[in-house]
């Protein structure tokens, strides 16, 4: 299923010299996963309480692009510079949560919108991100898997804000697209879901096929 997550390793690629100075500068990939969060939740505020100003919505979209980059980086730090541990993997899948949930709420603020259906999509954010760490407990690996990943959503926001800022998105247009977004969402669970249970499967039909070929 096609996702903006599948463009990560080019963008890391952009990213990497910066990978390098952050790590020269003594900065750790933990460091840089709360600094995304902290940040997501200072933007959020600063755009929920001057909400009644359309143009702040920028913000969204400005925020968003640095903390896709930030997360880049923190992973490249993780990976390539041995900074890997328990506790980043907790902060990891947390820290994406929370700045999701308060990026996304935001848009209680917006005149028009509901806030029932803008608390729905950030419940099915948060399901969406724990269908794909629930493959670990199978056996299979973190799923990804799209339509409306970590990724998708933040462009899909970054556009609606943009649409908010620049006056160009009618603001009753706003509920009918949180409705696909939810459906979306919906989707996704279901996509990461089945293909976590297939690659579970799969390992273990060639753990058997293993087992059986050295036992002859």
């Amino acid at each position: 299923m096609l996702s903006i997550y599948q463009l990560k390793s080019r963008f890391q690629s952009l990213l990497r010299p910066y990978a390098n100075k952050i790590y020269h500068a003594d900065i750790t990939a933990n460091q840089v996963t709360i600094a995304a969060c902290i940040g997501s939740i200072f933007v959020s505020l600063i755009v929920g309480l001057l909400a009644q100003y359309q143009w702040i919505f920028y913000l969204i979209p400005l925020w968003m692009f640095i903390r896709m980059a930030l997360n880049a980086i923190d992973g490249m730090l993780a990976r390539e510079f041995n900074q890997k541990s328990n506790l980043g993997a907790y902060l990891n899948e947390i820290c994406d949560v929370i700045s999701d949930c308060a990026l996304i709420a935001v848009f209680t603020q917006v005149a028009t919108v509901s806030y029932s259906l803008v608390m729905f999509v950030v419940l099915l954010s948060f399901l969406t991100e724990y269908s794909g760490v629930l493959g670990l407990m199978i056996g299979a690996t973190r799923r990804y898997d799209g339509p409306m990943g970590k990724s998708d959503r933040a462009f899909v926001f970054s556009v609606i804000s943009l649409g908010i800022a620049s006056y160009l998105l009618p603001l009753d247009w706003i509920n009918p697209l949180l409705w696909l977004i939810s459906a979306l969402l919906i989707y996704t669970i279901v996509n990461r879901i089945k293909k976590g249970l297939n690659e579970s499967k799969e390992l273990r039909i060639s753990l058997c096929d293993n087992n059986k070929k050295n036992l002859l």
